[in-house]
């Protein structure tokens, strides 16, 4: 499944925002520093998706806050 995820990094709290069918919007603690915010961002959409972490992909976009994901189930 493929999904586009806007991330935000340094937020208030931790949270995924459902904007469109296939169009997340994830919120992280982490900075945009050293990966880290990816990290983080992996780890809720593992959550969300009741997956392991190493489901998650990031196809496209690993430098930038648009980025698009798949989850291999």
């Amino acid at each position: 499944m493929y999904i586009k995820v806007k991330v935000v990094p340094r937020a208030k709290k931790s949270e995924i925002i459902k904007l469109d069918k296939d169009y997340l919007k994830v919120k992280v603690l982490s900075p945009a520093i050293k990966n880290k915010a990816n990290k983080e961002m992996i780890e809720l959409l593992a959550d969300y998706y009741s997956v392991n972490k190493s489901a998650v992909k990031i196809i496209r976009g690993e430098h930038s806050r648009e980025k698009l994901v798949i989850i291999l189930r």
